[in-house]
Formats: structure tokens, sequence, C-alpha cells
């Protein structure tokens, strides 16, 4: 199993991954979601739900369905969709201590907007590790699991592949990483579905593009600040 001893850059997604599934902080998204596309189609929010998930599954998000079979304007969609109550996230100060503690750059590489996850930092109280957010607006409304916007972000970035580490809660979101040269960590919950992929009576990863897998991203961030320091 790949360790951390070489990790020098730390990337990070957002939503269900540096603050706990069970804020369900994306199901008043995924809510808005079904308002907008009720409202743009003239349907009932429950088919508007279905069909909403049919655009996720085939174009990653739901913004770049509505954008290429519909010419969905991306500004207004997600200043509707991420207009929400950011109060559940609670602040967390061990991953404040942790992320101090662990050597190199912080970045986050979010499907969402550099505005929504300014505000889920500063309720975490976390803001001040992170120099770079790059956001859909930056991936060209690309989404990930996509290639482009991974390659987009290394360049923007700078940052070199095989000395970083990627941290995310959806699994296909992290076959780019680990093909590039990324050492990748899912972080799982029982309210997120899209992680589902571990036996959790063995603890086997199913999917060799994983090379870590957590359900308490802090502890996890904890161990390596203890084997880097040899402690």
């Amino acid at each position: 199993m790949r360790g951390f001893s070489h990790v020098d850059t730390w990337v990070f997604d957002l939503d269900n991954t540096l603050y706990p599934a069970s804020c369900r902080l994306f199901d008043q998204i995924d809510v808005r979601m079904g308002e907008f596309v009720s409202r743009l189609l003239g349907t009932s929010y429950e088919d508007a739900k279905k069909y909403q998930k049919t655009l996720f599954h085939k174009y990653g998000t739901t913004l770049r369905g509505l954008m290429v079979d519909h010419g969905v304007n991306p500004d207004g969609f997600l200043d509707y969709v991420h207009d929400i109550d950011h109060t559940p996230v609670p602040a967390n100060t061990r991953m404040d201590a942790a992320l101090h503690a662990l050597p190199g750059r912080k970045l986050i590489f979010t499907n969402g907007t550099v505005a929504h996850a300014e505000k889920v930092l500063a309720r975490l109280g976390i803001t001040h590790h992170f120099g770079d957010i790059f956001d859909i607006v930056h991936s060209d409304f690309i989404p990930k699991p996509e290639r482009p916007p991974y390659a987009k972000f290394i360049a923007q970035t700078g940052i070199t592949p095989q000395n970083s580490a990627m941290f995310e809660d959806i699994a296909r979101n992290l076959e780019a990483p680990h093909a590039l040269g990324m050492t990748t960590v899912l972080v799982t919950s029982p309210e997120n579905h899209d992680a589902q992929i571990v036996n959790s009576t063995s603890g086997g990863i199913a999917q060799p593009h994983i090379h870590h897998v957590t359900d308490d991203l802090t502890g996890f961030l904890e161990n390596i600040v203890k084997s880097r320091s040899g402690s």
C-alpha cells in the first residue's frame, strides 16, 4: 500500500469529503437542482428529479447536461443551487490542527463553486490552509471525472502529481488522479452511496485505482501526521 512520505501537495474535494455527509448539505443542493429543472422544463418536481439523475449519470453533473441539452446559462444555475443554509457544517478544530501539521500545499478541487467552497471552509474554520480553490468555472464547466479538468488543474496549480494526494468521496473521480500518478484516498460514509465500494467486514479495497479508504478524514490526517513525525 502506498504511503505518504513523498507527498508535498494535498488536494481535497469539498462536498461530503471535508465535511461529513451526515451534515446533509448536499441534500439541500440536490433539492434546489430538482426545483431548477422543474421550473426550466415545466414538469413536476418528481419527474424533474428523475431527469436530473439521468443527466448526472450521463454527463457527470446536472449542470453539464443542462448546458449541453438545453443551453442553460451556468451562472444562473450555480447561483440558484448553492443558495443554501451552510450552518449544518460544524467547526472542526482537529482538522484545523492536522492540516497545520501537514507540510506542503493544500488545494481544493471541486465540481462546486468558489463561493460555495469559501462558505464551507469558513464554517469548518480551515480557510487559511488553502492557497487555491479550483472550481467548476475553472474547469470550463467540464466536471470530474472527465480528464480535461484534471489536466487543467495540474497546469494551473503547477503541482507534481507523483508527489500529490487526492481525497475524494466519489470513487470514479479518483480514476484520473490514480492514472496521473497521485496517491488516492476515498472518503466514505453510510450516508454517501457514491463511495460504497468497500467490504466493511474485510476492509478490502474493491478497485485498484484507490490506494486508501477512510470513514474518518480527520483521524486519517492525524495518523499521516504521526507517521511522518515518527511518533
